[in-house]
């Protein structure tokens, strides 16, 4: 019993650094192959970032959603493990425009990283080459500005399973306050309990005062990887799961659905990106697609976020 157990914990939180892919050529055609994907615009453009390559993170342009292209730098990677800390596991790279710099938030080695350029394109280097929490693996790290300017980063500890915790950021956005961490939530509820113990992956965003997180749970090589919801009153809790979480989880013929990111498209609309396994049989490589999300008002209490289709399965363009 006791190697079974081990086997299941390697399962979990090791077997994702050992399975990578090459960078496709920019002819590659088919679906787009990246994990834990995130979606930024900028400027009328729509950048794309994920876990996929060996030696660093990818990045994939888009005009329309559908249509992706391996950008035209160097090897198509928008930051190189030359350029930051770690020689390994580049995994959830999110980017995000703040002043005149890009900040991504990634993973590296099972330590949160950040590293900054000045174009989405990168490339993306550490402004002294360190993880931003030492003495723990941590990953998948997002930032939230709040309204009154605050920046938070939400990520997952390895201290009960994988559990979503959040500290505050230093004015740099690149530096923790430690002593401000604080828990979010932790697998709580009978449908994440397939695969335990995960929840991991956040998303924050602010409603009308409210504030969503959306996650996902089960691990990322479950059929039944999901996505559920938590809304908390105050961007430190207590957070709150929807009690018919999951939101979305093996739907239009996709399984392994997971490891999401909300943005906004050039129409207004707001956006969901995630991954799915490549089909029933198989997770890797996995694949991104991209859905809708709206809010649904209420009799009593905060509007109710939905994620919906139609949903687009990117694809390189030819």
């Amino acid at each position: 019993m006791k190697s079974k157990m081990w086997f299941l914990f390697v399962g979990i939180f090791c077997m994702p650094c050992l399975v990578w892919g090459s960078i496709p050529d920019h002819n590659a055609s088919g679906p787009v192959l990246l994990g834990d994907p995130f979606i930024m615009l900028f400027e009328g453009k729509y950048y794309a970032y994920g876990t996929f390559a060996e030696n660093g993170i990818q990045v994939l342009v888009s005009e329309d959603l559908k249509e992706w292209e391996i950008a035209d730098v160097k090897d198509g990677l928008a930051l190189r493990k030359e350029d930051v800390w770690g020689d390994r596991w580049f995994w959830a790279p999110e980017v995000y425009a703040v002043g005149e710099r890009f900040y991504m938030y990634y993973t590296a080695e099972e330590q949160i990283c950040v590293a900054v350029a000045d174009s989405p394109l990168g490339p993306f280097r550490q402004e002294g080459e360190q993880p931003m929490l030492t003495g723990e693996k941590s990953i998948d790290n997002t930032l939230f500005i709040d309204e009154d300017g605050k920046a938070y980063l939400f990520f997952d500890r390895f201290n009960d399973g994988l559990n979503i915790w959040g500290a505050e950021l230093n004015e740099d956005l690149q530096s923790l306050r430690k002593e401000t961490m604080y828990p979010c939530i932790h697998v709580s509820q009978e449908w994440e309990e397939v695969w335990p113990r995960v929840n991991e992956g956040a998303f924050v965003i602010r409603h009308k005062g409210i504030y969503y997180m959306t996650y996902s749970a089960n691990s990322y090589e479950s059929p039944y990887y999901g996505i559920g919801c938590a809304t908390a009153e105050n961007i430190k809790g207590p957070w709150v799961k929807y009690a018919d979480n999951p939101l979305l989880q093996q739907t239009a013929g996709m399984v392994g659905i997971g490891h999401s990111a909300l943005f906004t498209d050039k129409e207004g609309k707001l956006r969901i990106v995630f991954h799915a396994h490549w089909s029933a049989e198989e997770i890797h490589p996995r694949t991104m697609h991209i859905g809708y999300v709206r809010f649904v008002s209420q009799k009593e209490g905060p509007d109710k976020m939905v994620i919906e289709g139609p949903f687009t399965d990117a694809v390189y363009k030819r």
